[in-house]
């Protein structure tokens, strides 16, 4: 391929649909735009024959992407997954350390598919995984109002007071969280369960904080995300939602913003990651983003979580899938 100094100068037909060439790949879900960016100064992207050295351009739908000379595929439906992240997984697509990773740990029959942000490798529970990219950064928007809620297991005495002024935000080493809100469950030992609401995630966001009044978290399980819960999803495993379910939660504004395509193509393999539905938070179909309703609280979910085996000492049986990135 030749090496171009300068964007194209072709002039798009007026009714082409043109967007920017690193949103384009992060929508088909090989990477973030800040990635995509990247790849095209490092010469690895080229439209219509020719190697960008630039990401100041709009595509359409006719002009043809290359990445690592490979064309980039056709636009596959938006999809959703809940998966159950064990503990000891990097939620990265490989990791420079040579650690286990949450991609090397999915089943192969999975197209590929990227986190809706993140969850560190000492946390577990649920972690939403898309095959859209401009899905993934519109759920992780803080604005887009979706509210996160988390077991925490801490080490110290926790003040019912102090956990109570978190909901007013709070600043920790020069770094402004917003509000968390904090309810104490029950002690077991030394030990003091938690809940925590907030829809907003920062690294280490709840360890921080609640460091900062001089507890130590020794587990944290995120249970719900938005409406999705956690609920019976075993550790390991993933469970796709369904078409209709998914459109019906994420709502018109949501699907608009995100530009989601729900008329595209399935995969060949679309059929084989089907499950039941999940447990939601509302019970209507057409629950609001904006204002997600309260999950609905398993029972004893303590002793479930408190009770299960540390993921290092379960065996996975998952095959590596890192050929699909």
């Amino acid at each position: 391929m030749q090496r171009q100094a300068q964007p194209s100068s072709r002039k798009p037909d007026q009714n082409e649909a043109q967007e920017r060439i690193a949103k384009r790949l992060a929508r088909a879900g090989l990477c973030s735009r800040r990635e995509a960016e990247t790849w095209i100064l490092a010469g690895r992207v080229a439209v219509n024959g020719k190697v960008l050295d630039t990401p100041a351009m709009n595509v359409g739908a006719e002009d043809r992407i290359e990445v690592d000379s490979k064309p980039l595929q056709a636009r596959e439906r938006t999809r959703l997954w809940l998966y159950h992240k064990p503990r000891g997984l990097v939620t990265t697509a490989r990791d420079p350390q040579g650690r286990p990773t949450v991609f090397s740990k999915l089943p192969p029959e999975l197209p590929r598919v990227i986190s809706v942000g993140r969850l560190d490798i000492n946390s577990e529970g649920l972690l939403l995984l898309t095959n859209d990219g401009g899905l993934a950064r519109m759920l992780e928007l803080p604005d887009t109002g979706w509210l996160r809620r988390y077991r925490v297991r801490v080490h110290g005495e926790a003040d019912p007071a102090a956990l109570a002024r978190l909901g007013e935000g709070v600043a920790v080493d020069g770094v402004l969280y917003g509000p968390i809100e904090v309810t104490l469950d029950r002690r077991q030992g030394t030990h003091t369960w938690l809940t925590a609401s907030l829809r907003e995630g920062k690294n280490r966001e709840i360890r921080n904080v609640l460091g900062s009044l001089g507890l130590t978290v020794s587990r944290l399980i995120r249970t719900s995300f938005g409406p999705f819960q956690l609920a019976d999803l075993a550790e390991g495993e993933v469970r796709e939602i369904r078409g209709r379910t998914l459109r019906d939660q994420l709502g018109a504004r949501l699907i608009a913003r995100a530009g989601a395509d729900f008329d595209a193509p399935l995969t060949r393999h679309a059929k084989k990651t089907q499950a039941p539905e999940p447990a939601l938070s509302g019970k209507s179909t057409g629950l609001d983003p904006s204002k997600p309703g309260r999950p609905r609280r398993e029972k004893n979910p303590l002793d479930r979580l408190s009770t299960r085996k540390p993921a290092a000492t379960r065996k996975s049986g998952r095959r590596d899938a890192d050929h699909r990135r």
